[in-house]
């Protein structure tokens, strides 16, 4: 068991140092960035042309199509594929002399990018993004001007491709402008974009959306919800609602614009049908409206089943078995001590008649 133990631990050692070994090789080597469907040439350091060396990559053969001329090693029509930590190695004496880290991409296109406002007053934020995605490393420079002056930009931690900047003034109708600039390895691009402050204010939508139904009202749906969180002064700075619902049988919405109110009660809705409920904010005076909230689904409060208060089904079948109808003729009797055989009219009278004449 001890021996088994040991064993294993050796392993994980080895492991560990094969690992951290390919770390500091690939800490050690230097980057070789190269565009993407270009022929890819790596020289082995400072080797003379005549040298001869062995290439291998991540400590394996280079399979991929390629031509070597002395200590240089030729890849064709390149793609990120023929990315890795290329190692050479001069012979006779298999001496390793150059290890080069490959990386291909490409030069960025001009970032997209858009601003807005879903924290009036206090800010806005920009983003962008590339496409397609350069495939290497890419850093981001942004400028943001206003009225002659270079306005202060806080990256967001969360999102790399993100800042926020704080309006120097509100009401102000000179535009912004915001420089964005992509850079890597390959090259360069940048995207301007120029707006004004009333364009990019755009709330989050409503939060905690409910509906429910109201009793005895089969044609109501209650709907509550929250102003968005990140609006920072609803009371100066009011939001309308538009609000649409539909029965999920039907694909037409209709709508309602509400103004100063967090509630609404939907008094056209389709008795037991189920409905899917949305809505979207905005400012009272400026910007655009909000994305859609979250869907919500709710169906109008429908009639109970009264309970059965009469008697009982065994009652019932008593009852009706010990009730007369009422077409039902009374039954003729005979007085005690009637023969049975007589109590038929027909055969009573012939036996008076027999009784006479005999």
């Amino acid at each position: 068991m001890a021996n088994a133990l040991t064993t294993t631990c050796y392993v994980v050692l080895a492991a560990v140092v094969v690992v951290y070994a390919q770390r500091k090789s690939q800490l050690g080597a230097r980057v070789q960035y190269e565009h993407r469907d270009t022929d890819v040439t790596m020289q082995c350091g400072t080797l003379a042309s005549e040298a001869s060396v062995t290439w291998k990559v991540n400590g394996t053969d280079v399979k991929a199509e390629r031509r070597e001329e002395g200590p240089q090693l030729i890849l064709f029509n390149v793609d990120v594929s023929h990315n890795g930590l290329y190692s050479c190695f001069q012979n006779p004496n298999g001496e390793r002399r150059d290890q080069i880290n490959l990386r291909i991409g490409t030069p960025p296109k001009r970032p997209v990018v858009t601003c807005r406002s879903n924290t009036y007053p206090k800010g806005f934020y920009c983003s962008w993004h590339l496409t397609p995605p350069p495939d290497i490393p890419t850093e981001f420079e942004v400028n943001v001007e206003h009225n002659l002056r270079v306005l202060e930009v806080e990256r967001d931690t969360v999102h790399k491709n993100r800042c926020k900047v704080k309006f120097p003034e509100l009401f102000s109708s000179v535009p912004y402008r915001v420089n964005v600039t992509a850079i890597n390895a390959l090259g360069s691009a940048y995207t301007v974009i120029s707006f004004e402050e009333s364009s990019i204010v755009k709330p989050d939508p409503p939060e905690k959306v409910v509906v429910t139904p109201i009793p005895n009202r089969v044609q109501r749906l209650e709907v509550t919800w929250n102003n968005p969180s990140t609006w920072p002064d609803v009371d100066n700075f009011p939001l309308k609602y538009f609000l649409r619902y539909r029965p999920l049988i039907r694909d037409e919405w209709q709508h309602v614009e509400l103004t100063e109110t967090t509630r609404h009660t939907i008094t056209d809705a389709y008795a037991g049908k189920e409905y899917i409920i949305q809505l979207a904010a905005k400012d009272m005076e400026i910007g655009t409206w909000s994305e859609w909230s979250v869907a919500v689904y709710a169906t109008p409060w429908w009639y109970e089943p009264k309970p059965i208060t009469s008697t009982t089904e065994a009652e019932v079948i008593i009852e009706n078995c010990s009730t007369t109808p009422p077409s039902a003729k009374p039954e003729h009797r005979l007085a005690a001590g009637v023969p049975a055989l007589f109590s038929s009219p027909h055969l009573l009278l012939a036996s008076l008649l027999l009784f006479i004449m005999w």
